[in-house]
């Protein structure tokens, strides 16, 4: 059966080998990105993501089976929570109505590895509480302190929190739509390219990010988890965070976090 899955991020990285593999598949794909697009939006600002979710409904003609959000950055500032958290969240939200008119609706968001270390809590609580503009205000103060790297860390934290709480709350699992997280460890794009040019970084990368199973990996092994928890034969795999990172999590955390 052919899906219409909605794809942010699309193109590149995770999010076009995702498109990729999905087409290959049958499906139809409507992808969002700043440019090179089926929809061409900026998901940093509330209009953008009200626009381009608005474009994505009238896209797919008001039935949507999957979303899953892909975009974002790394890049140190505060699109790290406009764009990694509440471009994300506030996407998926918009697009509720949509996905429970499916027959076998799914939501995927791409979160990280990184949401297990050290966050922000002032910044993740106001995401938490879907408050953009304080939370803006508290990453402006941890880059004014030195503590931008701290940014990406948190906005994947809070997006992981949020699925596992939307997860299960009204309008989502008693709607049929699963929430789930992919939280890749580190990923050969080119989001990711910097950090092998510069040898401290690298160095700095694997203490972080101990891969002992395969190593870096490439998109496409993301996109393969995602593709199965976007799929409808995922029916019951609801509000997980599924640690797609060659066992960098079970290495950091321990065996005793499960």
């Amino acid at each position: 059966m052919t899906r219409c899955v909605v794809v942010t991020g699309a193109g590149s990285g995770i999010g076009a080998a995702l498109a990729a593999l999905l087409r290959a598949r049958g499906d139809r794909v409507i992808g969002v990105d700043l440019r090179g697009a089926e929809i061409e939006a900026d998901l940093a600002t509330p209009d953008g993501r009200a626009a381009a979710a608005g474009a994505a409904r009238l896209a797919a003609g008001g039935v949507v089976d999957a979303v899953v959000t892909c975009a974002g950055t790394s890049v140190p500032g505060e699109a790290m929570v406009t764009v990694n958290y509440f471009g994300s969240t506030g996407f998926v939200t918009a697009l509720q109505p949509a996905l429970a008119a499916s027959s076998a609706p799914r939501a995927v968001l791409i979160g990280s590895i990184s949401g297990t270390q050290p966050a922000d809590p002032a910044v993740v609580a106001a995401c938490l509480a879907d408050d953009e503009e304080t939370a803006l205000v508290h990453a402006r103060a941890a880059i004014a302190d030195g503590r931008e790297r701290q940014l990406y860390p948190s906005s994947k934290s809070a997006l992981a929190q949020w699925a596992r709480r939307t997860a299960v709350a009204d309008g989502w699992a008693d709607a049929g739509i699963p929430v789930n997280v992919v939280a890749p460890g580190v990923v050969l794009t080119p989001m990711s390219a910097g950090l092998f040019d510069d040898p401290a970084m690298k160095r700095a990368m694997d203490t972080a990010v101990p891969m002992p199973l395969g190593g870096y990996m490439e998109p496409e092994v993301v996109a393969r988890a995602v593709a199965f928890l976007a799929s409808a034969e995922n029916t019951h795999i609801t509000g997980q965070v599924l640690y797609t990172d060659g066992g960098a999590e079970a290495t950091l955390r321990g065996p005793s976090v499960f």
